[in-house]
């Protein structure tokens, strides 16, 4: 996850994240490395944080991952089973 310090989006995704049981996180902080933000960019197209992935599928971002939760489909992409 693509994410920075102040972000309230990403501290949102990262406690769904964990009350779906994900106990870890990789977290990118694009306001310690600049680079990190443009490699983010590149990805995914995006300029805004949290940029998700599970896995190496591209989620998007908070509201992508709390609207994969409501349709269900996201425990399914955190039990490894293709989008």
């Amino acid at each position: 996850m693509y994410a920075s310090a102040v972000c309230p989006y990403c501290v949102r995704a990262e406690g769904l994240l964990k009350r779906k049981g994900v106990t870890t996180i990789d977290k990118i902080r694009i306001d310690l490395d600049p680079e990190r933000r443009d490699e983010m960019m590149q990805l995914t197209g995006r300029r805004t944080v949290p940029q998700i992935f599970i896995g190496d599928y591209h989620v998007g971002g908070c509201d992508d991952l709390f609207e994969l939760d409501r349709s269900g489909r996201l425990d399914a992409l955190l039990q490894g089973e293709p989008d």
